[in-house]
């Protein structure tokens, strides 16, 4: 004889089927908490490994963007030691403070990077001014006026015009691109977090554990069942998808960006050749430079003949300027290159486009619900085994309005999801300043983009406005000047050149000791 509960009327049931039922109205309720932490965990299980890849992929290239400015740092360190001596180490703090600029930059400090590297050069050259003109003394007024004339003069070549330009469109990328993956990541975080309504969790209940009170437990939902269910749960996310898609497309463009003509690797890397010619340069057009500037800023007075430096001949210095070969020079940071690191993260990137709009089928064909091997004549339909005839809604919230099996206010878009929009569209326009060279402001949507979990209404209209890159913005000739490193004018000046350099600043150098 069958248990007692195989003849029960359902009537004392909220959801299920009103008919001849096996479950209290006890289960009912654990059925339905059930269902809910089921659908949560079918989220979260999807998003993570989404939300992982983010994550991992943003540490690297966090950990080789930093690592990498370290290692420019110790290379132009350790060559102008052993190129300059003791002068360099004089005035190592100029070049400290470079790279102590760039480093605030890159993690996010308000640096403009255009006048900080202005001043550098601004700096460097008052250095260097008295370094090429021993037997004047110079106030600090004076040393003002001289730094002055900086971008009149020239007295570095054009180092000073194209270091900027490749430092900045280089470093604006770099920034840029690694806060597009913490931003990634912080969204899916958050956007996964769902908390179904109540309309969504009786329609969960229907569709998982109604059966199972018929005695129906083998028994799967039907496919487009199972698809309606999930869409009307998933509507906000659904919403999601376009700005999630164009954003994912900029990161893309800005990821070619790092392969190509704004690669951070190709432009620190080299980065101690190109100030030293930069000081090679200053130290060939001296003599004009000096005439100039005392034509702008008046004559200086001479210092007394016996505070003049000594011969090169007496003091030994035998210095060579030479630039490290390629071989020796580390080409790489965290243990990889800039290029493996883009080739692997613009695959992920390409599939991770469409994630939210493909979130309610990924979950249908989960393993646990494997709707999609079910017959569509023997699968349950929500209120028996049989054929499912409703047609599937389209995506997103508006779609929901004719959803046949969740009833979805759309007039009450959810604030996550709406602020997790607006987070995705400031960085896709922070994307769109990077892909064109130019400097981003970083604002801190730490606030605007807070959020426990998805459920909550809000008046916000959705909106997201597409922007358009042109791949052609930067020539090709262009291109090639400004990425490749010409570390040949720092060698093929030979020691003829570094001689009469050093000869000058030994003796500026002698008349300091003094």
């Amino acid at each position: 004889m069958k248990p007692w509960w195989y003849f029960s009327s359902g009537d004392h049931l909220k959801v299920c089927s009103q008919g001849y039922t096996c479950c209290s109205q006890e289960m009912e309720e654990k059925y339905s908490q059930q269902s809910k932490h089921d659908f949560r965990n079918a989220v979260i299980e999807l998003s993570n490994h989404l939300q992982t890849m983010f994550s991992s992929r943003y540490k690297k290239f966090d950990e080789f963007f930093k690592e990498l400015l370290e290692n420019a740092e110790k290379s132009l360190n350790d060559m102008f030691v052993r190129t300059y001596g003791r002068l360099y180490m004089q005035n190592s703090e100029l070049f400290k403070d470079l790279f102590v600029e760039l480093k605030r930059y890159y993690v996010g400090g308000n640096v403009n990077l255009e006048e900080m590297l202005n001043e550098f050069w601004a700096r460097l050259l008052e250095r260097m001014f008295r370094l090429v003109n021993p037997q004047y003394h110079f106030t600090d007024e004076y040393l003002e006026c001289v730094s002055k004339y900086t971008e009149q003069l020239k007295p570095f070549g054009d180092v000073p015009r194209k270091l900027k330009l490749q430092v900045t469109r280089a470093f604006v990328a770099a920034r840029t691109f690694a806060q597009g993956l913490a931003v990634a990541r912080d969204v899916v975080s958050k956007v996964s977090a769902v908390n179904p309504t109540p309309q969504g969790t009786r329609a969960l209940l229907k569709m998982m554990y109604c059966p199972h009170c018929r005695g129906l437990v083998s028994v799967k939902p039907c496919y487009n069942y199972c698809f309606n269910v999930m869409r009307g749960c998933l509507a906000n996310q659904g919403d999601l998808d376009a700005e999630w898609n164009i954003f994912m497309d900029s990161m893309l463009l800005v990821a070619e960006r790092l392969e190509g003509p704004f690669n951070i690797e190709s432009v620190m890397d080299p980065i101690d050749v190109k100030i030293s010619d930069a000081i090679m340069n200053m130290q060939e057009n001296s003599m004009q430079v000096s005439q100039k500037v005392f034509q702008g800023c008046g004559q200086p007075k001479t210092l007394a003949q016996g505070r003049t430096a000594r011969s090169v001949s007496e003091s030994g210095f035998s210095a060579r300027f030479r630039p490290y070969n390629p071989e020796e020079r580390p080409t790489t940071a965290a243990g990889t290159s800039l290029d493996r690191l883009v080739t692997d993260v613009k695959e992920k990137l390409k599939q991770a486009k469409k994630f939210w709009s493909s979130l309610p089928g990924n979950i249908c064909n989960d393993e646990k619900m494997s709707v999609g091997t079910v017959d569509e004549n023997e699968c349950w339909n929500g209120s028996a085994k049989s054929r499912y005839d409703f047609a599937v809604t389209g995506n997103g919230l508006a779609s929901q309005v004719n959803n046949p099996e969740v009833e979805v206010d759309i007039t009450k878009p959810d604030m996550v999801i709406r602020r997790q929009i607006m987070a995705l569209r400031v960085m896709t326009n922070k994307l769109k300043n990077a892909y064109s060279g130019n400097d981003v402001d970083f604002i801190d949507i730490s606030e605007e983009s807070s959020g426990e979990e998805s459920g909550s209404g809000c008046e916000l209209q959705q909106c997201s406005p597409e922007f358009e890159f042109n791949a052609t913005e930067v020539t090709g000739n262009s291109n090639k000047s400004d990425k490749n490193v010409n570390t040949s004018a720092a060698t093929s000046s030979g020691l003829s050149r570094a001689a009469l350099f050093f000869s000058v600043l030994f003796l500026a150098l002698q008349r300091q000791w003094r």
